[in-house]
């Protein structure tokens, strides 16, 4: 059942901040299945402390939980609220994808 105002909160999170495409890739992998900060940002080619910022942005918003007491290389994994809205993630990821693909063209036609 969506919740609509985990809905927008995620339009927000996603399409509404600086660091929402790479929110939106972390979750993507996080539907596969948990991963701790070190292997994200591995997978992502992103820093650790930038992956660490992220984590702790989507926890505080009910997106992700971490396994407690693991310490050093805690798992995070979707809420099941989350899990409820991959459809509305899966539809801000086709607008961000498209206003990123349009951006990169206009780039290229100026150089």
């Amino acid at each position: 059942m969506e919740d609509r105002y985990f809905s927008r909160l995620l339009w927000y999170i996603i399409a509404g901040t600086r660091g929402g495409v790479n929110r939106a890739r972390i979750l993507k992998y996080l539907i596969e299945r948990p991963y701790n900060s070190n292997q994200l940002a591995n997978l992502l080619s992103i820093q650790y402390k930038t992956v660490q910022h992220h984590m702790k942005v989507m926890v505080s918003n009910g997106m992700v939980s971490k396994l407690e007491g693991t310490g050093y290389g805690s798992v995070f994994f979707l809420t099941p609220l989350m899990e409820n809205h991959i459809h509305v993630l899966d539809k801000i990821w086709e607008k961000v994808r498209q206003k990123e693909l349009r951006r990169d063209a206009q780039e290229e036609g100026r150089y």
